[in-house]
């Protein structure tokens, strides 16, 4: 894994715990896209990622399902978890200064941003990566795009 990746890996669960803090959100709806869009994951291997990181207790039988499919890299997922940890505190200071319609309309504006982001401008995915059957291990790399 190279420097930037991990630097990547750092502000996905940074930014995405921040927004979790502040608005509510951040698996699915802040890093599964920001996996894919700038980490070149398809859109499974987000998945799998975004669901090992929120893995206790509820995802548990996703995370077997995605993991025995081979797109979970696990090495990802505690990098991201601990950046998320720090940015779901910071996220949390911030919406605790902030009025209720600002809050609203922060969590609007996020929202929005995604949505239009995902309808008119995503691109499909450079290159698949083919799950590794029958090979759930921790040392398998699933590498990005």
């Amino acid at each position: 894994m190279t420097t930037a990746t991990i630097l990547l890996l750092l502000i996905v669960g940074l930014v995405a715990g921040v927004l979790s803090g502040l608005v509510g959100v951040g698996g699915g709806i802040i890093m599964v896209p920001a996996m894919v869009l700038f980490l070149g994951f398809t859109q499974k291997q987000a998945q799998g990622t975004s669901l090992g990181i929120m893995l206790l207790p509820v995802g548990i039988l996703a995370v077997i399902q995605y993991y025995k499919q081979g797109y979970i890299n696990f090495n990802y997922v505690f990098i991201i978890s601990a950046a998320f940890v720090v940015g779901g505190f910071l996220g949390s200071k911030l919406a605790l200064n902030l009025s209720d319609d600002k809050m609203k309309k922060v969590f609007a504006i996020v929202l929005m941003l995604v949505s239009l982001k995902m309808l008119f401008f995503d691109k499909p995915a450079k290159k698949a990566i083919e799950p590794q059957q029958n090979v759930p291990s921790q040392n398998v790399e699933n590498k990005p795009g």
